[in-house]
């Protein structure tokens, strides 16, 4: 038998290229399909859970920005994309039983809710998925960035930053083979060492804040449900 789940509740920050799988842009139904999965095992723990998702599947400010364009229109197209990857992860969801709202910071009520704090609260407390689109709705800030905000806002009692690697490292693995996985490391090492975590604006919120993150590798199926009932996965940045 499970023991009992150490968070009550929860925010998941997923990258866009976390719906990639194979496909070099875009969304994979398939991986949409199993990180669903593993999203409505963790809430049948009766964890409530709100859901971050980046947009860089399918455009990125930054990028566009770098070649020309207006950075406030470029950062405004990426909010779009974020939001049509909430909405690829809340049909898949819902295929599986699981009722949830997407709430955006951006207004678009044809398709998802306008974020207020209080709505979102209110969803979580009635045991619905909680997906957050588009950011904070402000140019210049990160999905990243967001899902600290966020998970302040709706006291989350911890932010759990899914990535491609099994946590963080003291250099960047895939260049680098003698990096090493540091399991426990403080906030302002990672900003002294400029250590790839999430950006200094959403490190230094969870720090002012003593939100802690785990940092764990989303393609390692079963991660998610590990570190809720409180396994020793990846790594975690806090005090």
């Amino acid at each position: 038998m499970d023991r009992p789940p150490r968070y009550r509740r929860i925010l998941l920050k997923l990258s866009g290229e976390a719906l990639l799988g194979e496909r070099s842009h875009g969304i994979d139904a398939g991986i949409v399909g199993r990180l669903s999965d593993e999203v409505r095992e963790i809430h049948d723990l009766g964890v409530e859970m709100a859901l971050v998702v980046g947009g860089g599947n399918i455009y990125r400010g930054g990028e566009a920005a770098s070649a020309g364009m207006d950075r406030v229109t470029a950062d405004h197209m990426g909010m779009l994309a974020t939001l049509m990857n909430a909405l690829a992860l809340q049909d898949a969801l819902e295929k599986r039983g699981t009722v949830t709202r997407v709430l955006s910071a951006l207004e678009i009520r044809q398709v998802a809710e306008p974020f207020i704090l209080r709505r979102a609260l209110r969803h979580l407390e009635k045991g619905r998925i909680v997906i957050l689109a588009a950011g904070t709705g402000n140019p210049y800030f990160t999905t990243d960035s967001a899902a600290a905000l966020r998970a302040m806002e709706m006291k989350a009692e911890v932010l759990l930053k899914a990535t491609k690697v099994d946590g963080v490292y003291t250099a960047d693995p895939v260049k680098d083979p003698s990096a090493t996985l540091l399991k426990h490391v403080g906030y302002l090492e990672v900003l002294e060492r400029g250590l790839r975590v999430m950006d200094t604006t959403a490190i230094s919120l969870c720090m002012d804040n003593r939100l802690p993150i785990v940092v764990f590798n989303i393609r390692v199926p079963g991660n998610i449900r590990r570190i809720v009932l409180g396994e020793d996965v990846g790594s975690t940045v806090s005090q």
